[in-house]
């Protein structure tokens, strides 16, 4: 696979700790016992140990995991290619974003997931290996996720799927729950809303491996955030993918790939796993 850097630094989890939590920077200098000139500072991207170690527990973060994040110790161990899988990354704005394509290596039947900000690269994938997409199944409707939609749609003339909750003009909606089959793969789909209002993710089995196509619900050592519900964020996370098996493939919105083993140990979002 790709090797793309982490989407998150250790100050942006920090700082979406803080805002899921609503606490002002009086509210963590004073409980952290830091002060207000020092939480700029790491905010900044300043990193100092000694204080991350402060905050990091009154934030409900993993202190080990934010202090691998800020000496940059860390990364997921790079994923091997697996047949029936492809990461498609793509400049949206002033970042990069991820769409897949996955396919039964059996009937070359395939499904893509999101669009990124450019199909292109994933049309002509799919054209140069015969793989007929036959879906269009989206995790959120956020516009960096869906902008290739109209181009995905009239290039593979297949239908697109969204959540309920986050029902849009050119996709089906549906109940978190429902399956999809992709040839003689199974797609189960679960909640995990909190970054946005019905973020969907699809759990695909059949591969070498089950992967997990999380949308921005988590990313390598960080999680989307709570742009709608961060207490929702947090806990489908935890009932909806931290209970998939350790050799789950976490395919993000953002970022590189992962893993649920790998996460349950290094991600800061998660520290009582």
């Amino acid at each position: 696979m790709k090797s793309i850097p982490l989407e998150d630094y250790y100050n942006d989890v920090l700082g979406k700790a803080q805002r899921g939590l609503k606490l002002s920077d009086d509210d963590i200098a004073k409980r952290a016992g830091v002060s207000v000139d020092a939480w700029a500072k790491l905010k900044s991207g300043t990193f100092d140990e000694t204080q991350v170690r402060k905050i990091a527990p009154l934030l409900n973060l993993r202190p080990d995991s934010v202090v691998d994040l800020g000496k940059k110790t860390w990364q997921p161990k790079p994923q091997p290619d697996i047949p029936g899988l492809a990461c498609f990354n793509t400049a949206y704005e002033d970042m990069t974003v991820n769409s897949y394509l996955v396919w039964d290596p059996k009937t070359n039947n395939g499904a893509a997931f999101d669009t990124g900000a450019d199909c292109s690269p994933m049309t002509r994938f799919a054209a140069e290996r015969a793989i007929k997409i036959q879906m269009v199944l989206l995790t959120h409707t956020h516009p960096d996720h869906i902008a290739d939609l109209v181009r995905l749609k009239a290039a593979t003339m297949a239908e697109a799927f969204v959540c309920k909750l986050e029902q849009i003009d050119g996709a089906m909606g549906f109940e978190a729950g429902r399956r999809f089959t992709i040839g003689r793969l199974n797609v189960e789909t679960r909640q995990t809303k909190g970054h946005s209002a019905g973020g969907i993710t699809y759990i695909v089995t059949g591969l070498e491996r089950p992967v997990a196509i999380v949308g921005d619900a988590l990313f390598a050592g960080s999680m989307g955030g709570g742009g709608v519900s961060y207490s929702d964020a947090l806990e489908t996370n935890r009932m909806s993918l931290f209970t998939l098996p350790d050799d789950t493939i976490v395919c993000p919105g953002h970022g590189p790939l992962t893993t649920i083993g790998e996460e349950k140990v290094h991600n800061p979002f998660f520290p009582g796993l």
